[in-house]
């Protein structure tokens, strides 16, 4: 270093120094000629402020650039700001200030007060060469000089500038520098070993300084302390002391020992916060311990900001990765245990960490639910993390050193608790391809308690959902649990609330990614009886309706959040609040729509009966042509005819199913008088004249307030759907004269109670097979006003019969009825003409009919009734 004119001398070179600074006085003279004249320009201008500062010396480096500021003691300059370089290197700084402030303390007070004052140093790069087993050696480079226009009194300005004029020159011996904190009870921070420094006292000439100093640690538990004051927020200011007892000459004068002290003071906003970081990777997998288990290991990259001026690489260090337990002010649990690689450290270039932790078990209490709360701390973690909402971690200092990384760094960190936020991130679509299929619907029961799952429709259901997994978790993962509360939508408005709060058994199936897809976890889970509480009647309506006329598939939405069981290697743990969404497609009825079920009616019977009314049990076969099932507990639904009510049907405890489904029982009122007054009455009697005359009649179905008891308003709603269906067929017994006949031997135009007939000319009377489709009850015809047809329209004779007779179940040949024939007419003499075979004859007649005490006169036309005729 000898031969760079402004390096400092070594500690054995004293009898050189006036020949060094003599020969460079030559290559400074023109720097201290500017430097003078610009000082002297404004006396009240910070020197390190100015403009001319760039012609005053070499380009500044970036990092002199960023301490600059720390030097700037001017009389009108204001409060220097204290910046995060002062920090990170507070020992090796003070050292250096307080080493170069005491080369000018040996002379008189006003040199003294001179010295201090118009010093400036300005450091160009701070490193860390080395850490030793002790402290670190840390090395500062840097340029040094007095600026008298810093001095705000002019005596002690023109005094000083005399007094360094002649001295020139000022060495240090080596020395001790200690760096305290007053406020702490002068806990000892470190302490420096600043080699010997010579340096050019004139004002205006710069020394560059370069040096190596060894830094030490003071007090491990009062750095503790500090920095755990800091990160708690509880530092408002802080001041820091060095002293040291310097050793100094000039030239060949001596000038003693001298002891000198420094005190910086940080407000909380001079204290820097931790540094921003962002983590760019963040891989989860299994890994096997060395006790034969396996664990999850977790691989972490991190950037970090780096604003300061400083060089150096850290060592491998060991943390501890906490987590707040059920009590934020409680202890912490122990998550795992990282490491993290050698850290290069360059002037203000941000960092590259890469961190890698071991999670060898779950802890109980990290899984365990809180007292007073339905989450587990654990719970609490991941759920801000999928819902990107940021948490924060706590690390800690490992106990012991990771390899060869000195010890007094891990005593130093170990009880250093540093939070870290946690940033959240968002899994928008997580679940993805979401459907039900075995769709089962149960309408509520209506004895139920109200408010109670069974008082609502229950949805049973395969629930499919393909899960994407984060790219982040590399790890094999099932599920065996889920639950979840769910919305239900249908063109974006809502129609009510699926609750599958209870857990419901589920399994899971890995999905290899494909292309540029996701790789995923198929879960599938059988959902039983979900109660589904409906909140817009309108809309059910409209989906009602959809699924009996749209033609098409109807399209439900599902948003739903979604706690999922899981199962790792660390073992079981609940993932709560999954965001989920989905549409779910249902299929319409397909076909004819309603009239697809083609309900048919097997057996009937009568249960009672008034003057005007009828109570029927009917058993009745039906095809489900969907997909779907569902189970009644309870229906009652009105039954219309052209507008008007005649009755209502009422089915209880009934299960419908895919296909073909039989004996479906079906308690029936007719009731046309009360519910529909004489129009009624006249509507019903319509009815049943086209029903018996063989005419194709529909009934038209439609629910009230009353069809679903616990359901009022859903009944009300659905009633604007009016459901036409054809009128159930009837199957009358066989005819015993035709016993091998069946549906397709019948005449289409033939009436299905009256199967055959036989005339006979000689007594002019008439008998009819009868096919009664009662298998319980008779029927009594009251009276008979009949006409009988011959191609539809030649009358043949007519019957008119006062006397009832008795229809029992099955088939029955009536009485002999007497026939009044057209004798003159092309009817008769067509009949007269088939003696002995059979005629294709019409008839239109008025029937009293009687079942119990009901009693009604109908019409009946029938065409295409074979008569035999006979003698």
């Amino acid at each position: 270093m000898s031969d760079h004119p402004t390096s400092p001398l070594p500690s054995g070179a004293e009898h050189h120094s006036e020949e060094r600074l003599r020969a460079q006085r030559s290559k400074t003279s023109l720097q201290s000629q500017r430097s003078r004249t610009s000082a002297h320009s404004d006396e009240s201008t910070p020197l390190l402020s100015r403009n001319g500062r760039e012609n005053q010396h070499d380009p500044v480096s970036p990092a002199a650039s960023s301490l600059l500021s720390l030097q700037d003691e001017g009389p009108n300059a204001g409060k220097p700001k204290r910046t995060w370089p002062t920090i990170v290197a507070l020992s090796i700084l003070s050292a250096v200030v307080l080493v170069i402030l005491g080369l000018g303390f040996a002379a008189p007070a006003v040199v003294r007060e001179y010295a201090k004052e118009a010093a400036v140093f300005e450091p160009t790069d701070l490193s860390i060469d080395s850490f030793t087993t002790s402290g670190v050696k840390a090395r500062i480079r840097g340029n040094f000089q007095l600026d008298a226009s810093k001095v705000q009194k002019k005596p002690v300005r023109d005094l000083g500038r005399a007094g360094t004029w002649i001295a020139r020159a000022v060495e240090s011996r080596p020395s001790y520098v200690k760096v305290t904190l007053p406020e702490y009870d002068g806990i000892l921070l470190g302490t420096a070993l600043v080699p010997s420094l010579l340096v050019d006292i004139r004002d205006g000439h710069t020394t560059y300084v370069d040096f190596t100093a060894d830094l030490e640690p003071g007090d491990a538990d009062g750095i503790r302390d500090i920095a755990n004051d800091w990160l708690e927020g509880r530092l408002d200011q802080l001041r820091v002391q060095g002293k040291a007892d310097v050793v100094l000459k000039s030239g060949i004068f001596s000038l003693g020992t001298q002891t000198f002290a420094e005190t910086l003071e940080f407000k909380a906003k001079d204290i820097p916060t931790i540094p921003q970081y962002n983590i760019t990777r963040l891989n989860f997998h299994e890994v096997n311990l060395p006790d034969s288990q396996t664990g999850m290991a977790v691989d972490v990259s991190i950037t970090m900001n780096n604003d300061y001026p400083v060089t150096f690489t850290v060592p491998p260090l060991g943390f501890d990765i906490l987590v707040p337990g059920c009590v934020p002010e409680g202890d912490f649990i122990l998550l795992a245990n990282a490491t993290t690689g050698e850290i290069q450290v360059s002037p203000n270039q941000d960092l590259n960490v890469t961190v890698s932790g071991i999670i060898r078990q779950l802890p109980d209490t990290l899984t365990t639910v809180c007292p007073d709360k339905k989450t587990s701390p654990l719970d609490v973690l991941l759920g801000d993390y999928i819902h990107g909402i940021d948490s924060t971690i706590f690390v800690r200092g490992a106990e012991g050193p990771v390899g060869d990384t000195p010890s007094w760094i891990s005593e130093l960190i170990k009880s250093v608790i540093v939070p870290l936020p946690f940033p959240g991130h968002p899994f928008d679509n997580l679940m993805r391809d979401f459907s039900m299929a075995n769709v089962h619907l149960s309408l509520p029961d209506p004895f139920a308690e109200p408010g109670s799952p069974e008082a609502q429709p229950q949805i049973s259901a395969t629930v499919k959902a393909l899960v994407n997994l984060p790219k982040e978790m590399n790890f094999p993962i099932s599920v065996s649990h889920v639950r979840a509360d769910a919305e239900v939508f249908y063109h974006d408005r809502k129609l009510g609330l699926l609750d599958l709060h209870k857990w419901q058994e589920a399994n899971s199936t890995q999905v290899e990614a494909h292309g540029d897809g996701q790789p995923g976890l198929m879960v599938e889970s059988v959902v039983e009886k979900a109660p589904l509480n409906i909140t817009d009647d309108d809309v059910f309506s409209e989906i009602v309706q959809a699924l009996l006329f749209g033609g098409k598939n109807v399209v439900l939405g599902v948003k739903a959040k979604v706690d999922v069981e899981t199962e790792t290697t660390l073992g079981k743990f609940i993932i709560r609040e999954i965001p989920a969404q989905g549409k779910v497609p249902i299929k319409p009825l397909s076909g004819n729509g309603i009239s697809s079920f083609a309900p048919k009616v097997g057996e009937l019977r009568i249960l009672d009966t008034t003057r005007t009314t009828f109570l029927i049990e009917a058993k009745v076969n039906m095809t489900n042509p969907t997909n779907y099932s569902a189970t009644v507990p309870y229906v009652n639904i009105n039954m219309l005819s052209n507008g008007t009510i005649l009755g209502f049907a009422v089915t209880r405890n009934v299960k419908v199913v895919p296909g073909q489904n039989d004996n479906i029982l079906v308690i029936a009122t007719w009731e046309p008088a009360r519910l529909g007054g004489q129009k009624g009455l006249d509507v019903g009697r319509e009815l049943l004249s086209q029903y018996i005359s063989g005419y194709n009649t529909t009934l038209t179905l439609r629910t009230h307030n009353g069809t679903i008891p616990m359901h009022p308003n859903l009944g009300e709603a659905l009633s604007s759907i009016e459901i036409e269906i054809p009128t159930p067929k009837l199957d009358p017994p066989k005819n015993p004269n035709h016993p091998d006949w069946d549906e397709d031997d019948r005449d289409d135009k033939a009436p299905r109670f009256i199967d055959d007939a036989t005339m006979h000319l000689f007594t002019s009377t008439a008998t009819f097979m009868l096919l009664s489709p009662l298998h319980y009850s008779t029927i009594f015809v009251t009276h008979i006003n009949a006409t009988a047809y011959y191609n539809h329209t030649d009358p043949v004779g007519e019957i008119i019969y006062e006397l009832p007779f008795a229809v029992p179940p099955g088939a029955t040949t009536s009485p002999r009825l007497p026939v009044d024939w057209s004798l003159d007419s092309v009817g008769y003499q067509a009949v007269k003409q088939a003696l002995g075979g059979t005629l294709k004859l019409d008839a239109k007649a008025t029937v009293g009919i009687r079942l119990g005490e009901w009693e009604e006169r109908v019409w009946f036309t029938g065409g295409g009734i074979g008569a035999r005729i006979k003698i």
